[in-house]
């Protein structure tokens, strides 16, 4: 797929890396971009066309898909992090999350897959996360949303792939954004994510790694659960201490 003329719809478009993504696009050729957000007013981009979008009302994501009928690439950036455990935190909390994080991302891909078929299939790019992999007490519901999120990736991937459409994985540690800000490691620009992103989107890729942390973390898979959260906890110790 070519970013240059395609029209892309990004979620969560007013800051982050929806900001972000919503720029580049229109700096590689997009030829329209829609940018969303649950308050269209906080969206200061110019060039885009905003749409108001709350990603866990599914009116709301109807109203989207019938007010953009022209995407062909679907950016589902929107998420959020309430940094709750499963076990002693609020169960609404894990519920928010799962709904945002997973079931969001799930509704968008159902309501633009026809219009994506129609627009002769184009693609779908779900940003997840390294912590799609790996729990992180303080922030395990997040882990969950993402991990659920990682594998209804990979199974919309499988049943839209008749009709053409590309679903792509975008895993990262940390960006540079307000949701890390309180993590004093090193971060992927949120411009050099969306890059990596739509870089992968023009190669036909199923998953982008776009950091050399996520790319650490996916490698330790293989291993037994034991020896994968050692090697995570060495992990993270080193990056706190760098």
């Amino acid at each position: 797929m070519d970013i240059n003329n395609s029209v892309a719809l990004v979620t969560g478009a007013n800051r982050g890396l929806g900001r972000a993504f919503a720029q580049r696009l229109l700096e590689r050729g997009a030829r329209k971009v829609y940018a969303t957000a649950r308050r269209p007013e906080t969206v200061d981009l110019p060039g885009v066309e905003v749409l108001p979008l709350d990603i866990t009302d599914p009116a709301s994501v109807r109203a989207a898909a019938e007010a953009a009928p022209d995407v062909s690439l679907l950016i589902n950036n929107a998420g959020i992090s309430t940094g709750t455990d499963l076990v002693t935190g609020s169960l609404d909390a894990v519920r928010l999350e799962l709904e945002t994080n997973m079931f969001g991302h799930l509704g968008m891909s159902r309501e633009f897959a026809p219009a994506l078929a129609r627009n002769g299939g184009g693609a779908i790019v779900n940003v997840l996360s390294a912590v799609s992999w790996f729990g992180i007490k303080g922030a395990n519901a997040y882990h969950l949303s993402k991990a659920a999120a990682w594998a209804m990736t990979n199974g919309v991937r499988l049943e839209l792939a008749e009709q053409g459409t590309l679903v792509t994985a975008v895993h990262l540690g940390l960006a540079d954004t307000d949701m890390a800000a309180g993590w004093p490691v090193d971060k992927i620009a949120p411009s050099d994510l969306a890059d990596a992103a739509l870089d992968g989107v023009e190669a036909g890729s199923a998953e982008v790694l776009a950091d050399q942390w996520s790319r650490d973390v996916k490698s330790r898979l293989p291993l037994a659960p034991e020896e994968f959260n050692a090697a995570m906890d060495r992990a993270l110790a080193a990056l706190m201490a760098a």
